[in-house]
């Protein structure tokens, strides 16, 4: 028997699977505000792996929009994807099972705005023994939130279109970025709306 192929996508895979580790994480924290300072292995763990993919497509963002980018870190970042997609600071995910509604880029709002989570996020990589703290609820799920947005950036041609596929279980953007659902093979799929 023959096996068809078809290119799959390695970071909207894998933000896929931190996804999946959120929801096993959330039988035993509940998403919720009286939690968001909880901390643990699990959550810095979460946060650390989260974090280390937004650098890696936040760096293949930069790519796309400049042949030859000088960004390698947070702020650069923020400079070459807010002068091509400014909408990302005012962008909403949602985790209706939760009630929760977060806007992980807001801090870009501002010129110099670092996201508060990237900071944590950097603080426990490098000071895990002074800084194990900031490993929490709040930080790891908005690092998770940053990371679905700029995945939906990085697949914005197949997010538009309804071909990037599986749909999140938890995840979901605000209405203000959501187009509508449709189908792909025997799977629902969502339909993005990211403008610029």
């Amino acid at each position: 028997m023959a096996i068809q192929t078809k290119k799959v996508e390695p970071h909207w895979n894998y933000f896929l699977a931190l996804e999946r580790n959120l929801d096993e994480l959330s039988r035993y924290v509940e998403l919720c505000e009286n939690n968001f300072g909880c901390y643990s292995i699990e959550i810095a763990r979460i946060l650390l792996a989260c974090g280390s993919e937004v650098d890696v497509v936040c760096k293949q963002i930069c790519k796309e929009i400049i042949t030859k980018p000088r960004a390698n870190k947070i702020d650069l970042y923020r400079d070459q994807i807010m002068s091509t997609f400014p909408s990302v600071a005012g962008f909403e995910v949602m985790l209706p099972q939760f009630g929760l509604t977060l806007t992980p880029w807001d801090e870009w709002r501002s010129s110099k705005g670092v996201p508060f989570w990237w900071t944590a996020y950097n603080k426990v990589k490098h000071h895990r023994d002074t800084e194990y703290n900031r490993a929490n609820l709040k930080n790891m799920l908005n690092s998770i939130a940053g990371l679905f947005v700029m995945n939906l950036y990085l697949y914005r041609d197949k997010a538009e279109v309804g071909d990037l596929a599986p749909a999140p279980q938890l995840l979901h953007v605000g209405e203000r970025n959501f187009r509508g659902i449709t189908h792909s093979g025997n799977r629902l799929v969502f339909v993005y709306k990211l403008g610029n």
